[in-house]
């Protein structure tokens, strides 16, 4: 953290939010993750924190947090549980799309009782037919009169049933590039309800990890809303605007990945202190020593990608490239340091007993989410021969 350019409030409050992790959250994550409960209680203090108001602008009441402030209080959020980051992120990145493309209207209308997560927001981009391939997706909207009919289904939506307010990308032209046809809408529905209007939440999608947080199918049925709720007012805009939330995503999930990182280091030093064998602690073993040192040079090198990327796009810049290198690389390293904290615990990391077993089934989450590693690689490569085109 000594790095990274926080100022001391903004560094008092990842201290604080550190501290309602260790006091609050590692008691019961693992119980709770177990049961796939969702955390109730543990959400409704992140609201009395205000941490669902960070991505919320100072003059609508937020923090306005930079986007480095917001990743270093993931990374304290996923260390204790990675599905509490889960629930503030696709809520995160529609209050940045709304505070950066929305319309005056649009922002008195929503931001301010985003602030408590009144709504509560998700994300729906993903369909069953498509995933990374964004510009594949068939969820129309048709204008009709001054309202707009919406048609299609939207797969893995993070807080699906419990949010108000969805973000949802669709397409609303035939054209050419097919990017160029689509438009981001504010879907309002009523919270846990099965049906409003003629949006339809499925049922929650049962998953290895990432529990506690509810991912649904959600289906719009000749659905109605007003032409007001069209993010920014233009149509064709969708795209661009869900790819800068996506950024935002990605710097998330590599905060996340670093996290749940942090977390399995932390509990494979502390676990080699105490077990011993050959009468010795095992942390003196040369080979569990190796260990140790790679998985703590990966997570320094992950954390450094993680703020450049962070940093930059706190300047205003595009970061496809450096938010890709951010993602794939934490993503790859979390896999890879859970695994060795499991190598660590030998047979007790094959136990539910013990924490490690949970963060090894979150990790490859991370491999997929806000596009897959492959994907990070392709989108790497294109900025790459852009940057250094001959």
């Amino acid at each position: 953290m000594s790095n990274v350019p926080l100022t001391d409030d903004q560094k008092e409050l990842v201290a604080l939010v550190r501290e309602f992790v260790e006091r609050e959250v590692f008691p019961v994550a693992d119980e709770l993750e177990h049961n796939d409960e969702f955390p109730e209680k543990l959400i409704e203090q992140m609201k009395e924190m205000g941490l669902f108001g960070l991505m919320v602008p100072e003059e609508h009441g937020g923090f306005g947090a930079p986007l480095v402030l917001y990743a270093s209080i993931i990374v304290e959020l996923a260390r204790g549980w990675m599905s509490l980051a889960g629930v503030l992120n696709t809520h995160a990145m529609a209050c940045f799309l709304i505070s950066s493309f929305g319309t005056e209207e649009q922002k008195q209308r929503f931001l301010p009782g985003m602030l408590t997560a009144e709504p509560r927001a998700s994300l729906l981009m993903s369909e069953p037919h498509t995933g990374s391939d964004v510009q594949a997706i068939k969820t129309r909207a048709v204008k009709d009169g001054d309202d707009y009919v919406i048609t299609g289904q939207k797969m893995w939506v993070t807080n699906g049933s419990r949010s108000g307010l969805c973000m949802t990308l669709v397409k609303t032209a035939d054209t050419e590039p097919r990017y160029k046809g689509m438009s981001l809408f504010l879907v309002e529905k009523e919270p846990g309800a099965e049906r409003t209007g003629g949006v339809i939440v499925g049922k929650n999608i049962p998953k290895l990890g990432y529990k506690g947080v509810e991912t649904t199918e959600v289906s719009f049925d000749a659905h109605r809303l007003s032409k007001d709720n069209l993010l920014g007012g233009v149509e064709g805009q969708g795209f661009v605007q869900n790819m800068a939330a996506i950024e935002v995503g990605r710097v998330n999930v590599a905060a996340r990945a670093l996290g749940v990182a942090t977390r399995a280091f932390e509990e494979a030093i502390r676990y080699s202190q105490e077990r011993e064998t050959f009468g010795k602690k095992i942390c003196e073993h040369q080979a569990i020593q190796f260990h140790l040192a790679e998985m703590a040079t990966k997570i320094e090198a992950a954390k450094a990608l993680m703020y450049n990327a962070a940093i930059a796009k706190d300047r205003g810049e595009r970061t496809d490239l450096e938010a890709g290198m951010a993602k794939l690389y934490a993503s790859e390293i979390c896999q890879q340091v859970v695994i060795d904290a499991i190598r660590v615990h030998g047979g007790y990391g094959f136990s539910k007993e013990y924490t490690v077993e949970r963060l090894y089934r979150d990790a490859p989450f991370f491999l997929i989410g806000e596009g897959t590693s492959e994907i990070q690689k392709t989108v790497i490569a294109k900025a790459l021969l852009k940057k250094y085109a001959i």
